[in-house]
């Protein structure tokens, strides 16, 4: 998969595409049939594919301080749609100029003039261009116009609950990861660099590796949990993590520290992912640091249980 970063960098003798649109924060389950539909489209008439997505959010720069939790960093978003069959992965630095673009003229200046679009898929609720003005149907009647068609693809839902990437930050926020990972179709990850603590963990016997995330990275309500943790050789380790205070010490500063069973390692410096399986139990102030270890050890068993059966 080739993956640009702006629209001026187009390969040379550039032909016609079938395009899908939009964030995919999560590429989640209702992504994954839009894009799915996108690959489908171009085999058969024997075109590339292009995801064209944005950065920054289209939300932080209309209204600056409104970024919603991010599910998955652009990395990861390129790591997962190439999966997924993309042939381009197409970043559009996202600017009040561009939001300010009328519905018509994205549609020319982008869809038409540089992209060459046979085709565009994008999901039923899909909008664009000034204050969202367009909409399916628009894009739609401009496709007639210009020479495209469009596709307007079903959201994806199970049990009434429709899968969107703000359902699934509203379950990582309540520490509902389970349900997070239905609708993403796989556990909710974190990456990050690992950094120097208090190395109070390691006194308890309990060594930890402190995770520094992404600004806007979605962070799970604080509790325990049971996690998979990928070191930066890609080596999946089972992993009991702490996201919170640590209310038994009167901790003040939020953290995101996993104790990697079976394994002595300093991961300190290294690159890593945390995949979330299942939450163990809320954040605890205890009465005492025996107490605590007490219930360290309950979670340890208790994660090779949950892991072993996952």
């Amino acid at each position: 998969m080739q993956r640009w970063r702006g629209l001026d960098h187009l390969p040379g003798g550039w032909g016609r595409c079938v395009v899908t649109i939009g964030v995919f924060d999560g590429v989640h389950k209702g992504h994954q049939a839009l894009i799915g539909r996108a690959v489908e489209l171009a085999s058969e008439r024997g075109l590339p594919s292009v995801l064209m997505t944005f950065d920054p959010h289209p939300s932080e720069v209309v209204r600056p301080g409104s970024h919603p939790a991010q599910l998955t960093t652009l990395r990861r978003r390129a790591e997962l749609v190439e999966e997924l069959g993309i042939d381009h992965f197409v970043v559009v630095p996202f600017s009040l100029e561009t939001s300010r673009m009328p519905a018509a003229e994205f549609v020319h200046e982008i869809l038409v003039e540089k992209l060459h679009a046979a085709a565009v898929v994008v999901g039923e609720n899909f909008t664009f261009g000034h204050k969202a003005a367009g909409n399916v149907e628009l894009l739609r009647r401009l496709g007639q116009r210009f020479g495209f068609v469009t596709e307007g693809a079903d959201l994806v839902s199970a049990d009434e609950v429709t899968y969107s990437s703000t359902y699934i930050r509203a379950c990582i926020d309540a520490g509902d990861v389970k349900a997070a990972a239905e609708a993403l179709g796989r556990p909710h990850r974190l990456e990050g660099i690992v950094v120097k603590g208090d190395g109070r963990g390691k006194d308890l016997g309990f060594p930890t590796a402190n995770l520094s995330t992404p600004k806007f990275a979605a962070v799970p309500a604080d509790g325990i949990y049971a996690c998979w943790f990928t070191d930066s050789k890609g080596k999946k380790l089972k992993a009991a993590v702490s996201v919170g205070t640590n209310p038994t010490f009167s901790g003040r500063e939020r953290r995101i520290e996993a104790f990697v069973l079976d394994v002595d390692e300093d991961y300190y410096g290294q690159r890593v992912a945390v995949d979330f399986v299942d939450r163990l139990r809320g954040m605890v102030k205890f009465d005492s640091v025996e107490a605590l270890l007490e219930e360290m050890h309950r979670d340890v068993d208790r994660t090779r249980e949950l892991l072993a059966e996952s």
